[in-house]
C-alpha cells in the first residue's frame, strides 16, 4: 500500500492541518517549478510525479481509499499537467521563457515618477541562423529516432479499463524533432545569443517596493523560432540612500546632536527630497526622541497624499574631553539639572 498520508503533506511542504486551498496553492507553486516542460534537470520529472501524486491523494481522499496503489499510480500518470490545473487543454510551449529582474530606483525618481532607463541581458534568436541552430536550412534533418515528432511513446499491455502509455521527449533530438548536421558558426548550434538591451519603463509616482512591471515579449527567445519571446517581469526596488530609510511612503532620517544642544535646544538643517528644511529642536530633547515633518515623505501610490518625514534624534556623549571641559561638567554635576 501507499505511504502514510503525513508523508504526502511533507512532499508539499505542508503541515497536516493544511486546508484544501492551502494544499492547492502549494501544489501549483511546486508543479510550476518542477514540471518537465519548464525544468530540464534530471530529477525534475521524478519530483514532479511525486508532487502530483501527493496532491491527488490529499485533495481526493475518497478516491485514494477506493484504489489499490497500482491502479492509483496509473491514474496519476495519466493525469495531465493541464487537467490538474483545470485548464482543459494540453500544456505545451507557447512562448519563450519569462525573465525576472530587479530595477533599483532612486528615491527622487520614486517621488516624481516618470521614465527610467534600464539594461536587460536576455537571449535573442541568432540572426545568422534565425534560431534554427544550423549553418543552413539544408543542414536540418528530421530525427530518425522519433520521425520528427520530438516524442517517444512507450505503451504498456492493454488492460480492461485503460491503455497506459508514457510520452517523453526524444533523447536523440531533445524533443526538437530535428537534428543539426552542421551547426551555425555564430551560435554553435544553440540558436540563441545573449545580448544587452536598453529599455525605457514608466515608474508610477510613489511606486512601492516589490511592484512588478510586465513587458510582453521581452523575455528569452523561444526554442521554436515561430513562437514569441517570453515576458519580462521587472521588480521595483528602492536604491539605498544614505540620507533616508524608506518604510512605505514614510521616510526616516537620523540626526545626532551634542549634549549641550539637547539641553539648550537647537535649530537643525534637515534634508528632504526637495532640498533642505529647518527643524527646531526644543530644550530638554531626549535621546531617541522622534520629530515629524508632515507630508515630506514619498507620494502614496495611487493617491494625491504624501507620507511624512520622521527625524530620530541621537545624543552624542563625548568619550574624550579636555580638562577645561571636564571642569565644566563637574560644575554642572554640583548643580543638578531639573
Amino acid at each position: 500500500m501507499v505511504k502514510a498520508e503525513q508523508d504526502y503533506y511533507q512532499i508539499l511542504g505542508l503541515s497536516q492541518n493544511a486546508d484544501k486551498k492551502t494544499i492547492q496553492e502549494a501544489f501549483q507553486k511546486l508543479a510550476l517549478k518542477y514540471h518537465p516542460d519548464r525544468n530540464k534537470s534530471p530529477e525534475a520529472a521524478n519530483r514532479y510525479t511525486k508532487i502530483v501524486y501527493a496532491y491527488l491523494i490529499l485533495s481526493d481522499a475518497q478516491k485514494y481509499k477506493q484504489n489499490e496503489e497500482e491502479n492509483f499510480l496509473d491514474y496519476v500518470q495519466n493525469t495531465s499537467y493541464a487537467n490538474v490545473f483545470s485548464s482543459g487543454k494540453k500544456t505545451q510551449q507557447t512562448k519563450g521563457q519569462d525573465l525576472e529582474i530587479r530595477a533599483y530606483i532612486t528615491l527622487e525618481k520614486i517621488a516624481s515618477g516618470g521614465d527610467e532607463q534600464i539594461t536587460v541581458h536576455r537571449q535573442f534568436l541568432c540572426k545568422s541562423c534565425n534560431g534554427t541552430g544550423a549553418a543552413a536550412r539544408s543542414q536540418l534533418k528530421n530525427c530518425t529516432s522519433c520521425s520528427g515528432s520530438g516524442q517517444k511513446v512507450t505503451r504498456s499491455e492493454e488492460r480492461t479499463d485503460s491503455l497506459f502509455q508514457q510520452i517523453t521527449s526524444c533523447p536523440a533530438c531533445h524533443g526538437k524533432g530535428r537534428v543539426i548536421t552542421t551547426p551555425c558558426p555564430q551560435c554553435l548550434g544553440i540558436g540563441k545569443a545573449d545580448k544587452q538591451e536598453s529599455l525605457t519603463i514608466k515608474i508610477p509616482k510613489g511606486a512601492n517596493d516589490g511592484l512588478i512591471i510586465r513587458i510582453p515579449k521581452h523575455g528569452s527567445a523561444a526554442t521554436n523560432p515561430s513562437l514569441p519571446a517570453g515576458d519580462l517581469y521587472i521588480c521595483i526596488q528602492t536604491f539605498t540612500d544614505s540620507r533616508f530609510q524608506r518604510k512605505g511612503a514614510e521616510l526616516w532620517h537620523a540626526k545626532t546632536i551634542d549634549v549641550t544642544d539637547a539641553v539648550l535646544g537647537v535649530e537643525l538643517k534637515i534634508p528632504t527630497l526637495e532640498g533642505y528644511t529647518k527643524l527646531k529642536i526644543p530644550a530638554g530633547t531626549q535621546n531617541n526622541e522622534i520629530f515629524t515633518i508632515k507630508e515630506k515623505g514619498l507620494p502614496i501610490q495611487g493617491s494625491n497624499q504624501y507620507g511624512d518625514l520622521h527625524i530620530r534624534i541621537f545624543i552624542h556623549i563625548p568619550t574624550h574631553i579636555t580638562e577645561p571641559e571636564k571642569s565644566l561638567y563637574k560644575k554642572l554635576r554640583s548643580h543638578p539639572l531639573k
